[in-house]
């Protein structure tokens, strides 16, 4: 398969995952403090693994993605509907803590700035 389809590909699986991910009805998938991170996909497109973040932390996307779990039979034939694909990947999901670390860094770069105004104040 072409290095850009692969690609092309990808990218088409994270967007409509993330639209089916707002009619999974689980309640352990709170699908407003959800993203999906990345999507990677094998070569022969039999195993996607989606990576789940949730501005919750840790135990809140590891407990989403415990409910994407048993919804990915119920995923995995939305997506080979909108898509129209021959084979559809197995979906794996792995929790991600990328949003709450990208949340603690924008928070210290914040305190940061915040300070430097304050010196920056009292010198003058």
């Amino acid at each position: 398969m072409a290095g850009h389809r692969h690609e092309r590909l990808r990218e088409d699986i994270t967007r409509e995952l993330t639209a089916i991910l707002r009619t999974v009805k689980d309640p352990r998938v709170n699908a407003t403090m959800l993203s999906i991170v990345r999507t990677e996909v094998t070569n022969d497109l039999s195993y996607a693994t989606v990576y789940v973040s949730s501005m919750d932390g840790m135990p809140a996307a590891q407990n989403a993605v415990k409910g994407l779990r048993s919804a990915a039979g119920y995923m995995r034939r939305e997506l080979g509907a909108a898509l129209k694909l021959r084979q559809v990947p197995e979906l794996r999901f792995v929790a991600d803590d990328s949003i709450a670390y990208s949340a603690s860094i924008s928070q210290t770069l914040r305190t940061i700035h915040e300070q430097d105004r304050q010196r920056e104040e009292e010198s003058t």
